[in-house]
């Protein structure tokens, strides 16, 4: 897309990221929607090095695009994982759970643009100041692990505190919401929720189906008194660690009880003692799509609300 920043920055043909949701968004996923002109993100959080190595392969050999990688920094073998895109030529990498100062220089000197997921107005002036090239404002309508400050309060603090692009996450999956993120400032979005439907996504459908049949209310959040919201599709377990949550059960006792339980969703296809990690805007996907059709989706709707605001506001003399 001409005269955008993120577009010109990374290479891509749409200013719209494809979420990194681990167990989830693997090559296959992030080939696919790069191949169709968005960023796909491989999530780094659930591979060890040589597995996010065999990601990175499989995308390529779906596209020449730019993809990316998304990597939680708290992970004790992160630095493999770095050289392992650096080796691969990954171009674009987005960051969480962690610092990335340490890895800059380094991701600077192979032509790595940096990224990182931010939840904060201060921690986004800090990751300027470390000179990331980007920052994604993630809202806690989000789907997994998420803050507490909403993408429509959060997003233009943040575009007025930086200098640097900022792409909005959070409660993405239409053309209004795309269109007020751009209101707002934002040169990009990231959406997860909406690839979780695509046919190019390998998760069970049982999965898919949750998401699909999911209402306004569907999701919940849990983990509230550990530190660690997660926001989930309420189901069998979600209500479990709800009820301990309310019970005072300690916080060992909590996360003993959602080990491994996003891979028994996503892999296994348990609809009820899963976490199926999903975003408020579920209710707003319903139907399985291809990754090209939800791109064109995405920037056809935008196309449409623009006009419709440009109406509106002739009306009113604006």
């Amino acid at each position: 897309m001409e005269n955008n920043k993120i577009c010109e920055l990374l290479g891509i043909k749409y200013p719209i990221f494809q979420g990194a949701m681990a167990w989830i968004s693997n090559g296959e996923l992030a080939g696919a929607v790069s191949k169709d002109g968005g960023l796909g993100i491989i999530a780094g959080a659930g591979m060890e090095p040589n597995l996010l190595r065999e990601n990175i392969k499989k995308a390529k050999q779906i596209t020449d695009n730019p993809i990316g990688v998304n990597l939680m920094l708290l992970r004790p073998d992160v630095a493999e994982q770095v050289d392992v895109c650096i080796e691969e030529g990954v171009k674009v990498i987005t960051t969480g759970a962690g610092n990335p100062g340490p890895f800059v220089e380094k991701l600077k000197s192979a032509g790595v643009k940096i990224i990182p997921v931010i939840p904060t107005v201060k921690l986004a002036e800090r990751m300027e100041k470390l000179g990331v090239d980007a920052v994604i404002v993630e809202g806690t309508e989000s789907g997994g692990h998420i803050g507490s400050l909403t993408t429509m309060a959060l997003l233009p603090q943040i575009v007025n505190a930086v200098k640097i692009p900022v792409i909005a996450a959070g409660g993405i999956a239409s053309g209004k919401q795309f269109l007020a993120a751009l209101s707002m400032g934002a040169e990009a979005v990231q959406c997860g929720t909406i690839f979780l439907t695509a046919k190019e996504c390998l998760i069970h459908q049982n999965y898919k189906n949750a998401i699909l049949k999911a209402r306004d209310r569907s999701t919940v959040t849990t983990g509230n008194f550990t530190g660690h919201p997660v926001r989930v599709i309420e189901n069998k377990l979600a209500k479990e660690m709800l009820d301990l949550e309310r019970k005072g059960a300690s916080k060992e006792e909590i996360e003993e009880l959602g080990k491994g339980s996003l891979k028994l969703a996503a892999v296994d296809g348990d609809a009820e003692n899963g976490s199926i990690m999903s975003g408020q805007v579920a209710a707003m996907v319903n139907e399985e799509r291809t990754t090209k059709e939800i791109l064109e989706y995405l920037m056809s709707d935008l196309k449409v609300e623009i006009e419709v605001l440009r109406k509106k506001l002739k009306n009113w003399n604006l």
